[in-house]
């Protein structure tokens, strides 16, 4: 249907029609001129000649790659639209992290729409997922089976509440990544009227403050670590720290008072999964789409071509 946009080694390339103004999305490898969909590591990398991408997709890459990551910033807010070559683009929502992006392209009379990672249920933290017709719709697939259907995410959090309630002598340690899943974690806990401090691993505490300098609001967040060595503290029995899932396992974690281990990602429907790793509470909490939400994807975007990607 269309032949102006193609996958290729370094990632999906657009051809504009015009010299010099090619684009790709979510480059792999450093490239002239790339949109980049959002701000995890295996879409965004620093090394870029130019990025295009929202406000706060730019400022989580200074954040974590530092502020000369690029030679040139193109902010691009949802809804606004930019023109390269005979190309136009937009983004909007994607509903994945903060600053998240689909990317909408016109060209030629044909439209085709980028998802890049997205999710379709309610996250305070982010702009809720924006469906765009299309006639080319490239999805993301990271749980692309039936067995996939992520529950209500409130759910989820009553059973760490529960928890604490029924263990108030056992720091809570969970496993979440840093850009995205741990501030989703955060502001359920504050929806569910959670008011305490949420103690962070040092790893956590860059990225949740730039999610509340760009007007996120986390409430109370203090360090899990104390002294000049970053030993955790003992005075957290009770009380919720959130770490690096690799953190879990190893002397960092120990450390914690009598440590209740739980992971909070979409792969704890499998619970051998949450077995193997020494997980007691699995909680099925994602920034990814389920089954059901790529269903109504393919539905709801009416495209004639569906591609799909990373699953």
């Amino acid at each position: 249907m269309v032949n102006w946009i193609k996958p290729e080694g370094a990632g999906l390339t657009v051809d504009t029609g015009t010299a010099g103004s090619r684009f790709l999305i979510d480059a792999l490898r450093a490239s002239p001129r790339v949109v980049v969909t959002h701000g995890h590591a295996d879409h965004a990398r620093a090394g870029h000649d130019h990025v295009i991408a929202t406000p706060e997709t730019l400022a989580i890459m200074a954040s974590r790659y530092g502020e000369n990551f690029t030679n040139k910033q193109t902010p691009l807010r949802y809804g606004e639209s930019l023109t390269l070559g005979d190309v136009t683009i937009r983004l909007e929502p994607a509903g994945h992290v903060l600053g998240s992006a689909q990317v909408v392209i016109d060209h030629n009379g044909k439209r085709v729409v980028v998802s890049g990672d997205y999710k379709r249920k309610a996250d305070p933290t982010c702009a809720p997922f924006t469906p765009v017709a299309c006639d080319v719709f490239v999805t993301e697939a990271t749980f692309a089976l039936p067995v996939f259907r992520h529950p209500d995410p409130k759910a989820e959090i009553d059973k760490l509440l529960t928890s604490l309630a029924l263990f108030p002598h056992r720091c809570h340690v969970i496993g979440a990544y840093s850009l995205g899943k741990a501030q989703r974690l955060i502001a359920l806990l504050r929806e569910a009227g959670y008011t305490k401090p949420v103690y962070l691993h040092g790893a956590q505490q860059k990225l949740c403050q730039l999610y509340q300098d760009l007007g996120v609001d986390l409430g109370a967040l203090e360090p899990a670590t104390a002294g000049q060595k970053g030993q955790p503290r003992a005075d957290l029995a009770g009380e919720i720290v959130i770490a690096p899932p690799s953190a879990l396992n190893d002397k960092w974690s120990r450390r914690l008072p009598d440590p209740l281990i739980i992971m909070a990602s979409g792969w704890m429907h499998i619970r051998q999964r949450a077995k193997q790793s020494g997980v007691e509470l699995p909680l099925v909490l994602s920034v990814h789409g389920d089954w059901a939400d790529l269903v109504k994807s393919f539905d709801d975007f009416a495209a004639q071509e569906v591609w799909v990607t990373h699953g």
